[in-house]
């Protein structure tokens, strides 16, 4: 059986972090959606998602297949229920499709039909389809991964220096390192992934995530529920945040109720806002839309796309949503939406041309030993001419 995980209207609303990659690839709690749904059905999947993507994420078709809604977050029972569905049926849970079984060779998820014919799942269902639920729902997934992953496994072993606060509820994976540190899971659990460092003098209070190669700078002060993700660097004060991989937050500085794309890097002393000095509820931008929208939340701190940057000292409002490829910077706080490939901050934005961007992104990735591959080229080189009307609506 081939399984494919697909992305649903809802992607767009999960804009700038879904540019450059499907909804299934975000990561929210320990481990990407796509893992979550790998690790529970032992099936590697692959994507059903926008043209451009295609090549760098591709699907694999099957002579039975199961589509499941990328946006999803898997539990014992939906599981159950979507393992019973046989060839031609589907199951939704009010206007949104959840899975749909199919032995033809060809599909459209965006069918009606499939929608109107699906059976009702009567749970309830947890999705990632606004930028802001992955820091809001991330203390709940950091404990359903944290349970995934360790059942039946037995913790490596803290060092004696370490202050700890309910130490059966911290997992240490082999390779992690770290002396002299605080670390309180009374708030929820501990995951400490492989190879991981945790450095001298810092305090951290679960529910917490350091993913491997991932690690936390000397007297950090962080609180759950957050993510480190992998091969990134925290520091500083972090509270509610998830850091998706390969970027850094490595000085002072707050970063609060915030979602991090990859390659990404705060400069010293880099400060969000996540509460507005009225106590009222935050407004985001929102791509489909093309308009601030109202979150529901009263806090709500920053949304950044993978590869921006930003300079020492940088300020960002509350709700504050950066495209990709953005490098922001210069004193005051820069608008509320940062286009993608935009260079300069508060004094007024210029465009980043594209050649100029994947140069520093060649760069950026070549430190860590990665290559920017054929397909990433080709993926920012669209995302150029797709962004292009935002940067347009700065000049107005």
């Amino acid at each position: 059986m081939g399984f494919i995980l697909f992305d649903d209207k809802c992607r767009d609303d999960l804009l700038p972090l879904t540019f450059t990659r499907p909804v299934a690839e975000l990561r929210v709690g320990i481990l990407r959606i796509r893992e979550k749904w790998e690790k529970r059905l032992k099936m590697r999947a692959s994507f059903l998602t926008q043209d451009y993507l295609q090549e760098k994420y591709a699907v694999r078709i099957a002579a039975t297949n199961l589509l499941i809604n990328g946006s999803v977050l898997p539990d014992e029972t939906l599981i159950e229920e979507m393992q019973g569905l046989t060839p031609g049926k589907a199951l939704r849970k009010g206007d949104v499709l959840l899975a749909v079984s199919t032995n033809r060779g060809s599909f459209d998820i965006n069918d009606s039909s499939l929608l109107e014919s699906a059976s009702e799942y009567e749970g309830s269902v947890a999705r990632i389809d606004r930028p802001w639920k992955i820091f809001s729902l991330n203390g709940q997934e950091i404990a359903s991964d944290f349970e995934l992953l360790t059942r039946g496994r037995k913790s490596a072993s803290l060092s004696k220096t370490v202050n700890v606060v309910q130490g059966e509820r911290v997992f240490i994976e082999e390779g992690f390192r770290g002396e002299h540190f605080t670390i309180n899971a009374s708030s929820g659990p501990i995951y400490l992934g492989k190879d991981s460092e945790i450095m001298e003098g810092s305090v951290i209070r679960g529910p917490f995530a350091l993913c491997e190669h991932a690690t936390v700078k000397m007297g950090s002060k962080i609180y759950g529920p957050t993510t480190i993700g992998p091969h990134s660097k925290a520091g500083g004060e972090i509270n509610n945040s998830v850091l998706t991989g390969f970027s850094n937050k490595g000085h002072d500085g707050f970063l609060g109720n915030a979602v991090i794309g990859e390659w990404c890097n705060l400069g010293a002393d880099t400060n969000n806002s996540n509460l507005k000095n009225n106590y009222t509820e935050v407004k985001i931008w929102n791509y489909p839309a093309g308009r601030f929208m109202n979150t529901g939340l009263q806090f709500c701190g920053l949304i950044m796309g993978d590869h921006s940057k930003c300079g020492i000292s940088t300020m960002f409002n509350t709700g504050t949503v950066v495209g990709v490829s953005a490098n922001i910077f210069g004193a005051g706080f820069p608008r509320n939406f940062v286009p993608s490939f935009t260079w300069g901050g508060a004094a007024g934005l210029t465009v980043y041309q594209p050649d100029k961007a994947i140069e520093t992104m060649e760069r950026v990735m070549k430190r860590r030993g990665i290559q920017l591959s054929s397909s990433d080229r080709d993926i920012f080189s669209h995302l150029f001419r797709e962004t292009e009307k935002y940067r347009e609506r700065l000049e107005k």
